[in-house]
């Protein structure tokens, strides 16, 4: 599992995070929500090891801190909010960057060619990434991340998929190829941390859902007892219904049952 335990987090002065403590499990899809400046990118960047922070972070039941970074890349893949690449890579090479070393020239090229498919970006392997649109980049990332974690589990023991808002550049189909990837990850014996603003979509593939509001956390739990009214329209601090289709105006929401 991932274990958080009284994480806090400071931007000079300023404490971002204050005693955060969410533990995630493998086989399940964690999703964090919460409005803009809540601290979901910041809790994230420290789960990763990228921000100093106060606490404990364990990453299947090893300190966080004391793990040398190679020991760390093998059990968890991270997809930052923003990713700029300044040097002229192709698609292939970006990808090729999650590779762990070891892996025959012919391994790494069906391993990056199938890693493409998967996010639906065949035949983009030889196109220079900065001629993409954002999407597409952001898609190009992902099979990256997917590429250092391939199999969600190594000697029996769980990797993790960490996520910063992974459709946030992506039409509503991408939308659902990506949180099929992650709930197909989770379902195969891997985990998932993965930030979200789409509460229809977290709602709809998450297992246990955090909301951060202020630094902290108001409360974790199953979507179902997540999702209300009441702590929705106090944490957004907007009007919000769940299950309540608005009148006199189109409704458009993906239909995920039964997949």
């Amino acid at each position: 599992m991932i274990s958080a335990q009284n994480v806090n987090v400071w931007a000079g002065r300023r404490q971002i995070l204050h005693d955060v403590s969410l533990t995630a499990q493998p086989g399940q899809v964690t999703v964090i929500i919460g409005p803009n400046g809540s601290g979901k990118s910041t809790f994230v960047k420290a789960l990763s090891g990228d921000l100093p922070y106060t606490g404990t972070v364990t990453l299947n039941g090893h300190a966080l801190k004391h793990l040398r970074s190679d020991a760390a890349a093998t059990m968890r893949g991270v997809l930052p909010q923003h990713t700029r690449i300044s040097f002229p890579y192709t698609v292939r090479e970006v990808v090729q960057l999650g590779l762990l070393q070891g892996a025959s020239t012919e391994g790494q090229h069906h391993m990056t060619d199938h890693a493409l498919a998967m996010v639906d970006l065949s035949g983009f392997a030889g196109r220079l990434y900065q001629e993409l649109s954002g999407g597409e980049q952001q898609r190009v990332q992902l099979a990256r991340v997917l590429c250092q974690v391939w199999s969600p589990r190594l000697e029996g023991v769980p990797r993790w998929l960490i996520l910063d808002e992974p459709i946030s550049s992506l039409d509503i189909r991408h939308q659902l190829l990506v949180m099929r990837i992650a709930r197909d990850f989770a379902s195969r014996g891997g985990g998932v941390i993965a930030v979200l603003h789409d509460l229809n979509l977290t709602a709809a593939f998450a297992d246990h859902v955090a909301v951060f509001r202020d630094g902290q956390i108001a409360t974790t739990g199953a979507p179902h007892a997540v999702m209300k009214d009441g702590l929705l329209c106090d944490v957004f601090q907007c009007a919000l219904r769940v299950g309540a289709v608005p009148a006199h105006v189109p409704f458009v929401l993906p239909q995920t049952v039964g997949e």
